[in-house]
């Protein structure tokens, strides 16, 4: 018998290696012969990049960057040696989690960090980059990120513009003659499920500001910065890809991914599943076990059970989530190849003991599924 375990992280508990590890512990009492294949997923948002490199056996590097207001932090980098892949999580060098809720500044957080990342993937003699782009910090339309890789932007009196998204109002020209070369070389690919514009209502500072840290007052401001960016682009690049769906991604790092590197925007889970070999996984398989740790309708929206199901649809495997929750709407996935879906509690408990707990309730109700399975087998 054969099971792919293909979960998620489940957030502030357990990374997705380590909750794949949970449920093959559980399976492997129920079933101690059975091939069991663990494959850690991600949707492009944080943890992204630990689990493409557990699940394709590649490494991590590490290295001082600047963080989102000019810290510095230690941000971890993937490489896959074999197919001289990067692998790039934004949130590491410019994520909203290194900043205090209190500290958190739409107007002058910087992507220059991530700059700094895809300077050293380039460094290694990458041939392919793949940018990760959830948990953002910042709202500067990646001119940060674009800055560490050697672009240049100056305000009217020819003087350096200061970092971040409300100083680009600022700018009177932009030097691109010492932008890293190496860029054109590379194929970068953004893993991303948002499709917001890069300005206007649906747009990076008004959709995403706020949660950043900017006031209704600061968001206009930097919806005007942002645009303003964008006009000088279209004059050096000759060409506007400001509308393009994604481009607001991540405070408008989008925008600089689609202008300055020619990326291409793919689904996140789509994107681990390819570099984790998951396709190869299902086929052949009796079953998948997949999981997050809130699944409802929002899951919908690109997550990762619903890559999963769709992976093992195409094969005619059947899918079972194992959740922290389920939320509103999770029936709703009944419809795209999940076929049963179950929590993890074992009785009333609190948000911060079912975290403390959460390997070990995996196991459990992992074992349960597999009784539950070998008794539904027996009696056809």
């Amino acid at each position: 018998m054969k099971i792919v375990i293909a979960p998620d992280s489940f957030k502030d508990s357990l990374d997705a290696a380590s909750v794949a590890q949970a449920i093959a512990s559980g399976l492997a009492e129920v079933w101690p012969t059975a091939e069991l294949r663990e494959c850690p997923m991600a949707d492009g948002g944080e943890g992204t990049m630990a689990a493409i490199v557990a699940a394709s056996h590649g490494e991590q590097r590490r290295q001082w960057v600047r963080g989102p207001l000019g810290e510095p932090v230690q941000a971890s980098w993937g490489w896959l040696p074999e197919s001289h892949t990067a692998v790039i999580e934004m949130a590491e060098a410019s994520g909203i989690q290194l900043v205090p809720n209190a500290q958190r500044d739409a107007c002058r957080s910087s992507t220059w960090g991530t700059g700094e990342l895809v300077g050293a993937a380039l460094a290694a003699g990458a041939r392919r980059i793949v940018l990760a782009i959830g948990g953002s910090a910042t709202n500067d339309a990646g001119s940060g990120m674009l800055r560490a890789l050697g672009l240049r932007l100056y305000d009217a009196a020819g003087e350096p513009l200061e970092e971040g998204g409300l100083a680009l109002a600022q700018l009177a020209r932009i030097d691109a003659s010492a932008l890293d070369p190496r860029l054109a070389h590379v194929q970068v690919e953004v893993a991303a499920d948002v499709d917001n514009p890069l300005c206007g209502a649906n747009g990076a500072s008004a959709i995403f500001g706020p949660q950043k840290g900017a006031s209704p007052a600061q968001v206009q401001a930097l919806d005007q910065a942002l645009s303003h960016f964008a006009d000088h682009c279209v004059r050096l690049l000759g060409k506007d890809v400001r509308d393009e769906p994604g481009s607001g991604a991540a405070g408008g790092m989008g925008f600089a991914a689609k202008a300055f590197m020619g990326a291409r925007f793919r689904p996140g889970v789509e994107v681990v599943a390819e570099l984790a070999g998951l396709e190869a996984l299902v086929q052949g398989a009796d079953l998948v076990i997949t999981g997050e740790g809130r699944f409802d309708a929002q899951t919908l929206r690109g997550k990762t059970p619903l890559g999963v199901a769709r992976v093992a649809k195409r094969h005619g495997v059947p899918v079972v989530v194992l959740a922290g929750t389920l939320g509103a709407g999770y029936e709703q996935l009944y419809a795209y190849g999940i076929d049963a879906a179950f929590a993890l509690a074992s009785g009333p408990m609190s948000l911060e003991q079912a975290c403390a707990e959460a390997g070990a309730l995996l196991k459990a109700r992992a074992a349960d599924v597999a009784r539950l399975w070998q008794v539904a087998r027996i009696s056809r």
